[in-house]
């Protein structure tokens, strides 16, 4: 991660089922490395239960929009010669790409099986509910379209710990697979304590404590990442899988393509104790998702003036663990619709991005819907032109030392000291709600000099006193980014 790097999601949960991404991102390549962008999160770019599929309905992880499999050679996004142009190309701009990696289970099965299951309590997973009884699913994955390229394994129900349907009675419920090593496991603390045990997500849920199983997605990710030449993964759901699984892997590939692959999970939670024993469970070899100051941003968007902005960063995990992070606005998990539904409101964004974009610590990832608008049933307006004006400052401006100003329930605030290339630096002001003014201080070497806003919410220059401070204004639930003019 180079200074002021920047990752940009580069999806949405309803972009058209077309093949067209891969050619639209190296197309936009150019203009991505312009505003800033340093590296990008790219859909899960292997084959899903059909072409209509997000990806998270992972079906076969060989198969990049290859092989006629599950009615399509291509995937939503493109084919596999697509993806590598598409991948070279950002390459050829000077940006990093990440790939998603659906590892927690398996979707679009092949053929069905049968085994013996004991349901389980939603509620509670450690608590069966039945005997242990036969049911048949759809376990068997062959992969008759790739015919054993790549890869001869074949996946079988004893490589699987759970599922959600019996096909003999078309009952949806959480069967938990028996058999040797399989099973009800009270005692395993390595996945999420949510429903007393939170192993299982959806689909047929992977079962890493099959050997078989481990090694064979570690071969899979060493030929993934050869075959796409990607420099980083985000890791999906990984509350529900295995934490020493996930600490192996992340070793295995540092290991084989060297400590500056990079990492990041997904780990959908935002109780700072949990997140703390996780980072240490995987050795803090993986940065994670920031969820929980995502949430504060929903919660400051929908209260408005009622939120405590000093709290704005409270049981955030950038405020623990500032080198360990990614920070977001939203993403696809959280757009209208979704099943983990929490957009922050629009109202709120040019303030969530600023504290995102423009402050020292965290990764801060970009959000394609954010940027470009969203489709589907619920579609949301572009935010471009305000991040566009965020994304100069972060790339120009955001560098050196951070004063905070956070002494206001409402009015908050923070200076950038600037660093030998960037010598200016910046001024950040927001208000949740009534505006107002604060005076900061820049450097009485700045005495006499007048800074504006950039984002054109205050027309008046504001010029710095002889004690070095400025009195910056802001208005009614807005942000002010104030440049020194030159």
């Amino acid at each position: 991660m180079r200074t002021n790097g920047l990752m940009m999601q580069y999806f949405e949960w309803y972009l058209p089922n077309d093949g067209n991404l891969w050619n639209r991102l190296k197309d936009d390549a150019p203009h991505l490395s312009q505003i800033g962008v340093t590296s990008v999160w790219i859909p899960p770019c292997y084959k899903g239960t059909g072409s209509d599929d997000v990806g998270y309905g992972a079906y076969d992880l060989y198969d990049l929009g290859e092989f006629d499999q599950k009615g399509t050679v291509r995937t939503k996004y493109g084919t596999k010669q697509e993806l590598h142009d598409c991948i070279d190309a950002l390459h050829d701009n000077g940006i990093m790409v990440y790939a998603d990696v659906v590892l927690n289970h398996k979707a679009g099965g092949d053929e069905l099986q049968t085994f013996t299951v004991v349901e389980v309590d939603p509620h509670d997973r450690n608590n069966g509910i039945t005997e242990p009884y036969e049911i048949e699913g759809w376990t068997r994955f062959t992969f008759p379209g790739r015919n054993n390229k790549y890869s001869e394994f074949k996946w079988s129900w004893e490589h699987f710990s759970a599922t959600d349907y019996n096909h003999r009675d078309n009952k949806e419920a959480i069967y938990v697979i028996q058999g040797e090593n399989k099973g009800i496991d009270v005692n395993d603390n390595s996945v999420s304590p949510e429903f007393a045990n939170f192993d299982y997500l959806m689909f047929t849920d992977i079962d890493y404590k099959h050997p078989d199983v481990y090694e064979e997605t570690k071969r899979w990710i060493s030929w993934f990442i050869k075959e796409t030449n990607i420099d980083g993964i985000r890791l999906d759901a990984i509350k529900h899988i295995n934490d020493w699984f996930i600490d192996d892997l992340i070793k295995h590939v540092k290991g084989e393509f060297g400590e500056d692959f990079y990492a990041v999970g997904e780990y959908w939670y935002y109780d700072n104790m949990v997140i703390n024993e996780y980072l240490h469970n995987v050795d803090y070899n993986i940065d994670l998702f920031d969820v929980a100051l995502h949430f504060n941003f929903k919660q400051a968007s929908e209260e408005g003036g009622a939120f405590d902005m000093r709290k704005i960063f409270e049981n955030s995990v950038v405020a623990e663990h500032p080198t360990r992070t990614v920070t977001f606005v939203d993403n696809h998990d959280s757009q209208p619709s979704q099943a983990l539904e929490s957009f922050v409101q629009r109202w709120f964004k040019p303030l969530g991005y600023a504290l995102i974009l423009l402050r020292k610590d965290g990764y801060p990832c970009l959000f394609m819907g954010d940027y470009y608008g969203i489709g589907g049933d619920n579609p949301q307006e572009d935010n471009q032109w305000t991040i566009d004006q965020l994304l100069d400052v972060r790339r120009d401006f955001a560098y050196g030392e951070q004063d905070d100003y956070f002494d206001h329930p409402n009015v908050v605030g923070w200076v950038r000291k600037g660093d030998e290339n960037h010598p200016d630096g910046c001024v950040v002001i927001m208000s949740n709600g009534v505006g107002g003014q604060k005076p900061m201080f820049v450097g009485e070497d700045y005495a006499g000099s007048a800074w504006f806003d950039k984002m054109s919410n205050i027309e008046e220059d504001i010029v710095i006193g002889e004690d070095g401070k400025g009195f910056f204004n802001v208005k009614d639930g807005s942000v002010s980014v104030y440049l020194k003019r030159v």
